[in-house]
């Protein structure tokens, strides 16, 4: 039997004081030449937040936040897994589980969470309630780290498959996005028997060299973001699937560089009209940072980099009940037809208006909507 116990989170006031005194002493680099964010973060932006997080910012609030859920941990193959369980209280509740990426964690599942377990309440039919799992990555938040190699995507969905029988559901569905994914593809692969449909915000699939002479305005577009995310937007996942240690002892011991780190991509990859703020509040994206932060993931959570990056370009067909949301500014949008030749069974497409990588963050409702129209087709 897997071993779980209940958890909650409580920072120790001296790591606060560290993290206070760390930004005091921060260094900043000069001001970046073309007075935009073309080169990272722009410098007066990064001191505002930083001066925000000493003066205004309260860990202690997100921290309530957070333990307003059901929180455990599971020992499975000698790791801890740090998750969320919020069960519904309709009886016929479908139990879900809902996977974050880089640089996501539970934090950004935190706004759709009672809309999933109570719909009721929130607008919605009493029948398309969750029982919602939310587990954190292995080297991601508060789940233990790996001390050896091999936790990649395919052994953090089996992880996944044990973490569900363990707490009795022996059917469920899952939902994902950016490594989130990945993982959730592999589950729907490893565990058929049990896992009845999956969800994605983040649609893995090449484009098809038959259709490149009769591309779609959207097909366009998204071999367009890839040139562009290619050319300037992927130096990061270069450093982590290369060289993740070297990468971590700067965002372990900064926590400006962690910051800095995040935040450029929750400017590139959300649906922000050019500033972050636009579509996330400041508490919010240090709320995600600071799980980071606090529990010196810079490193650990750049190796599932270094150790699955390649499963993004999997070809093998999947038989999986799949649904695929495409949000407008999501890394790499993916077109039905070139998604048809990787997942063979969709039964549900839809693609939105607004939104980008990070669906559950920016648009919690478009979100909701979403996950409750693709499993009303497997209930």
């Amino acid at each position: 039997m897997t071993a779980i116990k209940p958890f909650s989170i409580h920072v120790a006031d001296s790591d606060l004081q560290d993290l206070d005194q760390r930004l005091a002493l921060a260094r900043f680099p000069e001001k970046e030449t073309p007075h935009d964010w073309s080169q990272g973060v722009p410098l007066e932006y990064m001191r505002e937040v930083v001066d925000y997080w000493r003066d205004d910012y309260d860990w202690r609030r997100a921290e309530s936040r957070i333990n307003a859920f059901d929180q455990f941990t599971a020992e499975i193959d000698g790791l801890d897994i740090h998750f969320l369980h919020v069960r519904s209280e309709e009886p016929n509740a479908l139990p879900l589980v809902l996977t974050h990426g880089w640089p996501g964690s539970i934090v950004e599942f935190l706004k759709v969470i009672e809309p999933l377990t109570n719909p009721a309440a929130h607008g919605g039919d009493s029948g398309d309630a969750f029982h919602v799992v939310c587990p954190a990555l292995p080297g991601y938040g508060f789940s233990g780290k790996p001390a050896g190699t091999g936790w990649g995507v395919e052994k953090i969905a089996s992880t996944w498959a044990v973490l569900m029988e363990s707490l009795g559901y022996d059917r469920y569905v899952a939902q994902g996005g950016d490594w989130g994914s990945a993982v959730t593809t592999a589950l729907g692969v490893a565990d058929p028997k049990h896992c009845a449909a999956i969800h994605l915000n983040m649609v893995s699939a090449f484009p098809d060299p038959d259709t490149m002479d009769n591309l779609t305005e959207l097909e366009q577009g998204a071999i367009a973001a890839l040139k562009h995310y290619q050319d300037w937007d992927s130096g990061y996942s270069k450093q982590q699937s290369t060289r993740p240690q070297t990468l971590g002892y700067a965002l372990v011991d900064s926590p400006v560089g962690q910051a800095a780190w995040i935040l450029e991509k929750f400017w590139a990859w959300t649906d922000c009209d050019g500033h972050p703020e636009n579509v996330l509040s400041r508490d919010e994206m240090l709320d995600n940072i600071m799980l980071y932060w606090l529990t010196s993931s810079g490193a650990s959570s750049a190796r599932l980099y270094w150790e699955s990056f390649g499963s993004f370009g999997a070809t093998k067909e999947i038989t999986t009940p799949t649904g695929c949301s495409i949000f407008p500014k999501e890394i790499a949008r993916c077109s039905r037809r070139w998604a048809e030749k990787r997942y063979t069974n969709i039964i549900h497409w839809n693609e939105l208006d607004k939104g980008g990588h990070f669906a559950a963050f920016e648009q919690p409702e478009l979100f909701v909507g979403e996950v409750r129209n693709c499993f009303r087709q497997v209930r």
